[in-house]
């Protein structure tokens, strides 16, 4: 048996409860972790409330797809990983992959070693976020130096990624984020920063080449005043609303692309980006911790849209 929070309804945080469920076991190919750390993402409180990733998930559900650990076990076919191994991964997302317990299996290859520099927690706060800036960045924008990125949202979990690769890459990149933020995202490796509360933003970004929009195109509308601010042929990424038919209208008429998004698991991407991180180059922030038995209270906090990084469980 094993602690896990669970959730037999959608709901508010108190739908989640930590209960005693039994133990998965490795099938073959796959490697049973004994879970660390698990990363708390927006994907989990919206899944949770019935949004999200919900329309794919059956109950008793266990949330959370960030997970750093140690194997613990691997099935028959597994070469690429033994027991004592420390990993991290993003296993069978969107597929519920049961992040929020004490042990988890899934396919060896979507696992990777664990960033050697850093601690479960930290490395608990990378997959699912880096990899999202990772793969939008290398393989939907395939972003070249010299080349103007905005990034909205660029303090929080995925967009404190997004700037570090953006400019890693080679690009010029300007984040939209409030003024406390500011001179942390430069550490970071923004060049421009805009306070959103205070400036529209295009009214000062222009001639970018590729928009990133984690915030969604919602009530203020962020992924439809971003056109505005590309050059001709450039490209909006927008990653939590998707692209809207109305959206993709009005890129078409300004001239610009417009492109979905969808994380995938990807164990050789991880491995690149723990050698990033690694060697000095991205950085790791983890805003705040709870214990597995404050799931709730963590969701409650990463519902304020306020963080800086990352939230955390921590597990074992």
């Amino acid at each position: 048996m094993m602690r896990a929070v669970t959730i037999k309804e959608f709901g508010g945080p108190e739908v989640l409860t930590v209960e005693d469920v039994e133990r998965p076991e490795p099938l073959p190919t796959e490697v049973l972790v004994r879970v660390h750390a698990a990363g708390v993402n927006p994907v989990d409180w919206k899944t949770r409330a019935g949004q999200g990733m919900a329309g794919l998930q059956t109950f008793p559900l266990i949330l959370g797809w960030d997970v750093s650990g140690v194997v613990e076990k691997v099935g028959f076919g597994v070469h690429t990983l033994r027991p004592g191994d420390e990993v991290y991964g993003m296993p069978w997302f969107p597929r519920a992959a049961g992040a929020y317990a004490e042990y988890v299996t899934a396919p060896s290859r979507q696992w990777a070693r664990k960033p050697a520099t850093l601690d479960h927690v930290h490395a608990a706060a990378v997959p699912l976020a880096a990899l999202t800036a990772w793969q939008i960045l290398t393989a939907t924008a395939h972003v070249q130096e010299g080349q103007r990125v905005l990034i909205h949202a660029a303090a929080g979990g995925v967009g404190h990624f997004a700037v570090q690769f953006a400019r890693h890459l080679g690009a010029h990149v300007i984040g939209t984020a409030r003024a406390a933020r500011h001179s942390w995202l430069k550490e970071l490796g923004a060049e421009e920063t805009i306070d959103y509360t205070t400036t529209r933003f295009e009214d000062v970004a222009e001639d970018v080449d590729v928009v990133i929009d984690l915030i969604g195109d919602g009530q203020d509308r962020t992924s439809t005043r971003s056109l505005r601010t590309l050059r001709r042929g450039g490209l909006l990424v927008a990653v939590p609303g998707g692209v809207s038919p109305e959206l993709a209208e009005a890129a078409e008429e300004a001239g610009v692309r417009t492109s979905a998004y969808l994380v995938e698991p990807d164990g050789p991407a991880l491995a690149t980006i723990a050698g990033l991180i690694d060697a000095g180059h991205v950085r790791v922030e983890v805003e705040e911790t709870f214990p597995l038995e404050q799931a709730a209270k963590a969701h409650e906090r990463g519902e304020t849209g306020r963080t800086r990084g990352k939230l955390v469980l921590t597990v074992n």
